[in-house]
C-alpha cells in the first residue's frame, strides 16, 4: 500500500509540473527522434527438454543491453505511432532445473521488430507528458549458438555438436512511458514495454523444449523534435 501511495502522489505531481510549465508543442504531423539504451530482460517460464533429456532438463535466459533510435510520428495531437531500431540483443542461455550445474548452454541474439500506437496524456505543449501504448512485436532469433555442456546434455557420447533453432515469434506488447520537454527542441524520454512471448526451441538431436520468455523492456533517450 506504500508503494502504492507513493506511485499516486507522484504521477500528482507529475501533474502540476504539466500543468505549470510549457515547451514547444509534440503535436500533430511532428516527428521526433530520440537515442538512448534498451535493456531486455526475458523473465522465462521454461518447458522440459524432451526425451531423453533428464526430466526437469529447463532452461534460463539472461538479459542484455544495447543502443536504440526511438522514432514517433504525431497522428493527432495525442495519438502518435512509435517505432525502434538497435542492435541485436545477445542473450546467455543457461541451464536450470535438473540441469542447474551445467551453466551456459549456448547463446541466441535476438532483434525484435516493435510499432505501437500511443496515446499521450495533456496538451501538446505541457512540459511532462505521459503516455500509454499498445502494439505488436516480431521477435526474431539468429546465430543460435550451443556450447559442449549442451552437446553433453543431449547427445552424450555422440561425437556430434548440438546445434539448436528457435521459432520467430509475432507477438503483442504494452508500454508506459513519459517524456519530459527541456527545451523548444530537446527532451527526455523513459518507457517500459512488456511483450508477452512463447517460442519453441528444436535441436538436431529431435528434442524440442518450449519457453515462455515474456521479456521486460526498459529504455530511456534522449530526444529532438523535428
Amino acid at each position: 500500500m506504500k508503494i502504492r501511495t507513493n506511485v499516486v502522489k507522484l504521477l500528482v505531481a507529475a501533474g502540476a509540473l504539466a500543468l505549470a510549465g510549457s515547451a514547444a508543442a509534440q503535436s500533430k504531423g511532428q516527428f521526433t527522434v530520440s537515442l538512448g539504451a534498451n535493456q531486455l530482460k526475458p523473465k522465462v517460464e521454461s518447458g522440459a527438454i524432451s526425451a531423453p533429456a533428464l526430466p526437469n532438463s529447463i532452461g534460463d535466459v539472461g538479459k542484455d543491453t544495447q543502443p536504440i533510435a526511438v522514432i514517433t510520428y504525431g497522428l493527432t495531437d495525442n495519438i502518435s505511432v512509435e517505432t525502434a531500431v538497435g542492435t541485436p540483443y545477445k542473450h546467455k542461455i543457461y541451464g536450470a532445473g535438473a540441469i542447474a550445474a551445467g551453466g551456459e548452454l549456448g547463446s541466441v541474439k535476438a532483434l525484435p521488430a516493435v510499432a505501437l500506437l500511443q496515446y499521450r496524456f495533456f496538451e501538446p505543449n505541457a512540459r511532462f507528458r505521459p503516455y500509454v501504448g499498445l502494439g505488436v512485436t516480431y521477435a526474431m532469433f539468429q546465430k543460435e549458438t550451443g556450447s559442449f555442456r549442451m552437446t553433453a546434455l543431449t547427445n552424450p557420447g555422440g561425437g556430434v555438436p548440438t546445434t539448436f533453432k528457435i521459432d520467430d515469434k509475432l507477438t503483442v506488447s504494452g508500454q508506459i512511458g513519459a517524456q519530459f520537454n527541456v527545451n523548444e527542441k530537446w527532451f527526455l524520454n523513459a518507457s517500459y514495454i512488456k511483450t508477452k512471448l512463447r517460442t519453441d526451441v528444436h535441436f538436431s538431436t529431435n528434442q524440442t523444449q518450449h519457453m515462455k520468455l515474456d521479456p521486460d523492456s526498459f529504455i530511456v533517450s534522449v530526444g529532438y523534435k523535428f
